[in-house]
């Protein structure tokens, strides 16, 4: 079964990476070409300093590919628990399976949850590094053994969709890198020559490597169909029993037209017309298998006027996009409707794409939003462990005026010198200082080789 499966690895690695990876080379955006992902140097450090490392993402991200290229450096096969006979093997005997020679591979591990007891008991034994690399399409947190089985004794590593330096294969650290090493945003100041249509096309894709693989319209538009109806039928139908499946589509669909919004499950749950209870926990699966993510609240340590609650996100812009029916020629007819909803895709994008980035980051990062019981909001706040705040503003117009700093300022005069870089993303072309040293950056920049 073994040697069958290395086989198996080595097949589907040469597959996959020319659908995972890629830089845009077709006329429609299309992806083309290999390109690395910025993650596999992050593993490979990784590796040498844990016992264990666990892979999360979204299904078809690459978790599989990575693992694949990991196998094929090293020798060593993957252990499969999608496939059928090999999960029933492993759950047959999980320790025969977990006491191979390091590292052992282990793929979609969440559907043999016994794997982890096997896991703690040889690191029980051993906590030498590079013993155990997992991947699996479920969060670790939510699955019943992990809060107690090997809990200080595994790294996670987030494997999200594609980000626009991946697609694009950029070359150098990206903006966030260049932020959290302390740069000043302003040495990162260039003009932009991305255009209105330009943006819309590429954050109405989003970072799904298997949709970015297809030309847009309808044949892009099936796979995000299948998508969904694959995690909901498979993923999360595992997880629960789910005694309402047909309002699993119809909550993911509220959700994202209250993505980049605070996060009101009363509402959601009235728009659904669910229960509050029934929505909280069916907000939690959904968010258990990478289809939203909720951005806590940051700061609330700064004085009782902060608000507490989380925002949601869809994980990627793409998805949220096609729950939405927003396509680039429906944003070009500027109909007010669709232009709100639009804005919010723009700040769902952007977070994600800062998210991205700080997940390839080597040190800790804690993120979060900023708000105010008087709406002074900051989208996303990034913290270091120094204590250093980096606070990020998005705005999808191509203008900046002075109320739109107001989180800003609320949230500098809480901090003082801990703020250590304030920028405000937008779709204009100016790179710019404004007040107070807050850098005015287009959207692009996040994407841009930063000199």
């Amino acid at each position: 079964m073994q040697s069958r499966k290395k086989i198996l690895v080595v097949t589907e690695n040469n597959t996959c990476n020319r659908g995972i990876h890629g830089i845009i080379g077709a006329m429609d955006g299309s992806l083309t070409g290999l390109a690395r992902r910025r993650l596999s140097p992050v593993l490979a450090r990784r590796l040498r300093e844990e016992p264990a490392i666990v892979l999360n993402g979204p299904r078809t991200v690459g978790k599989s590919t990575l693992l694949g290229e990991l196998a094929g450096s090293l020798g060593r096969v993957v252990i499969d628990c999608d496939d059928p006979a090999t999960r029933a093997a492993v759950r047959n005997d999980p320790g025969r399976f977990v006491a191979g020679p390091d590292p052992v591979l282990i793929d979609e591990y969440q559907h043999v949850p016994e794997l982890l007891d096997a896991i703690k008991a040889e690191l029980n034994q051993d906590l030498r590094p590079g013993r155990y690399v997992l991947a699996g399409s479920t969060r670790y947190s939510t699955l019943p053994q992990a809060g107690q089985t090997l809990t200080g004794r595994v790294d996670i590593l987030d494997v999200l969709p594609l980000a626009q330096t991946e697609i694009d294969g950029s070359a150098g650290d990206p903006l966030v890198h260049h932020l959290l090493d302390g740069a000043d945003p302003v040495d990162a100041m260039t003009r932009s020559m991305t255009t209105r249509d330009e943006y819309a096309r590429r954050i109405t894709s989003g970072g799904m490597p298997v949709a970015l693989r297809r030309p847009l319209g309808r044949s892009r538009s099936r796979w995000f169909a299948n998508y969904l109806n694959l995690v909901v039928d498979r993923d999360v139908i595992e997880l629960s029993r789910v005694r309402q499946r047909e309002m699993l589509p119809r909550l993911l669909s509220v959700l994202a037209a209250r993505s980049g919004q605070v996060l009101n499950i009363a509402a959601v749950a009235e728009a659904v017309g669910m229960e509050k209870s029934s929505a909280e926990n069916y907000t939690r699966l959904l968010e258990a298998v990478f289809l939203i993510q909720r951005l806590p609240a940051w700061g609330t340590t700064l004085g009782s006027r902060v608000a507490r609650m989380p925002k949601v996100h869809l994980v990627d812009a793409g998805v949220m996009a096609w729950l939405l029916g927003l396509t680039p020629e429906k944003i070009a007819t500027n109909d007010p409707s669709t232009l709100t909803e639009y804005g919010h895709l723009v700040e769902t994008f952007a977070v994600g794409e800062v998210l991205k980035q700080a997940s390839w980051w080597d040190g800790p990062v804690a993120v979060g939003h900023f708000r105010t019981s008087t709406a002074e909001e900051v989208d996303l706040v990034l913290e270091r462990d120094d204590g250093s705040v980096i606070a990020f503003e998005i705005k999808a117009g191509t203008r900046v005026d002075v109320a739109d700093l107001t989180g800003i300022r609320a949230l500098r005069s809480r901090l003082g010198t801990r703020l250590a870089a304030a920028v405000v993303l937008y779709t204009g072309h100016l790179a710019y200082a404004h007040e107070e040293g807050t850098a005015v950056l287009p959207l692009d920049a996040l994407w841009t080789p930063q000199p």
